[in-house]
């Protein structure tokens, strides 16, 4: 993922926030990507609802820290190939991540919310608050499947509010959505968020 950089869509959410809100507006981002690309495009109010990929997590006192090393500990190099017939790497617990915290030393983990957990509370309390008071909801490039930010547009537009989907494909939830545009997020989203002449008045 370090080698990775936001895309022309990621960018146009941050230059949209950073000029709404300098007209007094605020634009919330609702993520469940765990790259940080919202982040590194220039997001700010941003909501990252199944963790982050760079940050650990440790599993005895549950601190958690920015981490971008990769690898993350000498002992995972040239590890992690996504090849389903690599047998496990057996690698000696001891050699493992450790938490650097006073008296700690517990496994670290990826900060990221794995199936079977549980969301953050606050984060989704904060997420509710957003899709609570907007005036207009945008689902880019997500499938509709991941509950429960799945239900999230599917709310809003319950509540009357407009909700534009940007997406390759229809989804489970495009009938609920009163606009579609269908493509690339990187090509359909910029010129959708461009700066619209009503806001030079």
């Amino acid at each position: 993922m370090l080698t990775k950089n936001p895309n022309p869509a990621h960018l146009a959410i941050a230059e949209c926030e950073e000029r709404l809100g300098q007209q007094g507006r605020k634009v919330t981002v609702i993520t469940q990507n765990i790259d940080e690309l919202h982040r590194r495009a220039g997001s700010k109010n941003l909501l990252e609802i199944h963790g982050s990929l760079f940050k650990t997590r440790c599993m005895m006192c549950g601190h958690e820290e920015a981490n971008y090393k990769s690898p993350i500990c000498a002992a995972l190099e040239g590890r992690g190939a996504p090849d389903p017939d690599m047998h496990d790497a057996q690698i000696p617990v001891e050699q493992l991540p450790r938490c650097e915290q006073r008296g700690c030393n517990g496994l670290l983990r990826p900060a990221v919310v794995w199936f079977g957990e549980t969301l953050d509370a606050d984060i989704l309390s904060f997420a509710e608050k957003a899709l609570d008071s907007c005036d207009l909801c945008l689902v880019v490039g997500t499938s509709s499947v991941v509950y429960p930010a799945a239900m999230f547009a599917p709310q809003v537009a319950a509540r009357g509010v407009p909700v534009a989907e940007f997406n390759m494909e229809n989804t489970p939830a495009t009938e609920r959505f009163k606009f579609h545009f269908h493509g690339p997020c990187g090509t359909t989203l910029p010129p959708a968020l461009a700066c619209h002449e009503s806001e030079l008045n």
